[in-house]
């Protein structure tokens, strides 16, 4: 394989800017087909851009020898399904976060995926940015001592400008998306603390909904790292629009890195004095991530996010929002 042909299966909103120019602009990479069950609109996203084939049939996107690399940009509910069709295809397969509605749904594509050989990476993406590569070196180089303490709080009114809009706001509804707004939001955040500080000792969480929603819009959850680092994270969707807050504050022994987590500019403090780094905003954000994966399936890097890795995020969802029986 000396290039990587995508296709697109949901190529709605979030592929717009955030992901789906990146594909033609990666080296040894390609979009070369997208699908959504609505044909009128799959045709006019290939039409806007330059894409030389559409569907509205998955299976037929799937199936389409010239292609062999699935992008699943599907609401949650479909991950899996469509996952297991493109690895029996024998497709190498890249899955939007969360990779599934719950963990054990997610276990099943990365069975699949290691009992057929096939590639499977799951769309955690801020892994790959600067900004947050930045961050890792800090901690990583002992620049604030040895971690101590992570608290995360992440506020938002429930009409907001972080969380992508959606007609049918399938983002609150916990049959589509596994959960409410913090099913979307969190994945984010969950995933960089584990990528930061590695392996879970344990985790426990806290969630309800503090209106009629089904879906519950305040979450709050601990966990305990292997390395004996904590993590404290509160996330609410209905608060004040003057409390709004993306904050993420790394104690260590020597000092504090804090950062939002949609955000571009984070602070170091070490002895008292504040050193400030601000990140270029990206084009496309997932843009570094799909060069990684590029790289991955054509044997020339080291897998960015596996579906193992993201499976612990799932777990960290999880534990947050189940309730006690």
């Amino acid at each position: 394989m000396e290039e990587i042909n995508w296709g697109i299966i949901g190529c709605g909103d979030v592929t717009e800017v955030k992901s789906g120019p990146a594909f033609n602009k990666v080296s040894n990479s390609k979009l070369i087909a997208v699908m959504r069950r609505d044909a009128q609109k799959a045709k006019d996203y290939a039409s806007r851009h330059q894409v030389p084939k559409w569907y509205a049939n998955a299976d037929e996107l799937i199936n389409d020898p010239a292609i062999n690399a699935i992008y699943i940009a599907t609401p949650p509910s479909s991950h899996t399904e469509y996952a297991l069709k493109a690895i029996a295809a024998g497709k190498s397969v890249y899955v939007e976060k969360p990779m599934a509605l719950s963990y054990n749904d997610g276990k099943q594509m990365v069975d699949a995926a290691n009992a057929n050989g096939v590639k499977l990476v799951i769309a955690h993406y801020r892994r790959e940015q600067p900004f947050f590569l930045k961050i890792k070196s800090l901690i990583d180089e002992n620049t604030i001592g040895k971690v101590r303490l992570v608290n995360l709080s992440f506020l938002q009114p429930s009409i907001n400008d972080v969380i992508a809009k959606s007609a049918a706001n399938w983002r609150i509804d916990p049959s589509i998306s596994g959960g409410g707004l913090f099913h979307d939001m969190a994945p984010h955040q969950l995933d960089l603390m584990l990528y930061f500080f590695g392996e879970v000792e344990r985790s426990v969480g806290l969630s309800t909904s503090t209106t009629n929603s089904i879906a519950d819009d305040l979450v709050t959850g601990q966990v305990q790292f292997k390395n004996n680092t904590i993590f404290n994270g509160t996330w609410c969707f209905n608060v004040a629009k003057t409390d709004t807050t993306d904050r993420c504050d790394i104690y260590g022994e020597n000092g504090k890195i804090s950062f939002p987590i949609f955000g571009n500019q984070l602070s170091l403090t070490q002895n008292g004095e504040t050193t400030i780094y601000e990140a270029e905003p990206l084009a496309h954000v997932q843009q570094p991530m799909i060069a990684k994966v590029v790289a991955y399936f054509l044997g020339k890097a080291e897998n960015p996010c596996n579906g193992e890795t993201a499976l612990e995020t799932m777990k960290l969802l999880d534990a947050f929002t189940q309730k006690q029986s």
